[in-house]
Parts: structure tokens; C-alpha cells; sequence
């Protein structure tokens, strides 16, 4: 029976990285004043249940290499979560799925440019642009998920 226990506390311990991980702040680094960033970042606040701290970052682009995101991915901000990069507006269903997921050689997804009607791009009436969410990383990149008309 105290081996039981034992393999019961062991596994309870290993997953309380995961939980205190899961409670962490969210950090975007965006263009400064940027304002479809914050519309983003509040639809991120509320679908994770987490704090999103916004850093105005006019030296992003040091970030970006940092992360290996190509520079013809980039867009108007970049958001780390749980160790994975986000750049751009980015569905929130794709960053769980990726969060999820894990594919292995993928460093985070992004979105280039600002597309319409994408996450903090909505604007009524207007139509939404097709786009692709974009994964990058040690394996490469390939498209992760198609949105759009």
C-alpha cells in the first residue's frame, strides 16, 4: 500500500508545474499604441481566464529573431504563452489546439499582416479576408489551420 501512495504523491506532484504553468500571466509585446492589439489580447483574457500584461516593445523585431520567427510572418504584436510564441492575430481555437498539441518542431503559429476579420481585426460590415495561420519553427513551417471567406 505504500508504494501506492507513494506513486499517487508522486504523480499529484508532477502535475503542479502544470497547473501553477497554466495560472501564468500571458506576456504580448506589441508595436507601441497598437490598438487591434488590445482588442486581440482582451479576446485572449477572456477565452484563457488569464491575465494578459501588454508591453509597448519598439524593439520587437529582437524578440522575433529570438523566437525564429521568419520576417515575412510578422505582424503588429507577439505573445508568448506557455513557452510558445503567437505572433499576430492568431484564433484563439489554433493557440489551444498548438497549447494542446505540442507538434513537435513548432516554435509557435503566426499570422502576417493584419488581416481582416481575424481576432482584434473584426470590423461590422466589412468582409473578412482569407488567411492562414502559419506554424514555424526547428521543423519548418507549414500552414496549421485555413480561416476566412
Amino acid at each position: 500500500m505504500k508504494n501506492g501512495v507513494r506513486g499517487a504523491v508522486a504523480a499529484l506532484l508532477m502535475t503542479i508545474p502544470a497547473v501553477a504553468s497554466a495560472a501564468a500571466d500571458i506576456a504580448m509585446h506589441r508595436d507601441p499604441g497598437c490598438g487591434c492589439c488590445e482588442k486581440w489580447a482582451a479576446q485572449v483574457r477572456q477565452q484563457f481566464g488569464r491575465k494578459v500584461q501588454i508591453i509597448d516593445d519598439d524593439r520587437r523585431e529582437v524578440l522575433q529573431r529570438k523566437i525564429g520567427l521568419p520576417a515575412d510572418l510578422a505582424s503588429c504584436h507577439t505573445a508568448i504563452i506557455d513557452g510558445m510564441a503567437f505572433e499576430g492575430h492568431v484564433p484563439i481555437a489554433d493557440m489551444k489546439r498548438a497549447l494542446a498539441q505540442h507538434p513537435k518542431g513548432v516554435r509557435g503559429l503566426a499570422v502576417a499582416g493584419m488581416p481582416m476579420g481575424s481576432p482584434g481585426m473584426e470590423v461590422p460590415g466589412m468582409r473578412t479576408q482569407p488567411y492562414d495561420v502559419i506554424a514555424f519553427g526547428a521543423a519548418g513551417r507549414r500552414v496549421f489551420a485555413s480561416h476566412g471567406a
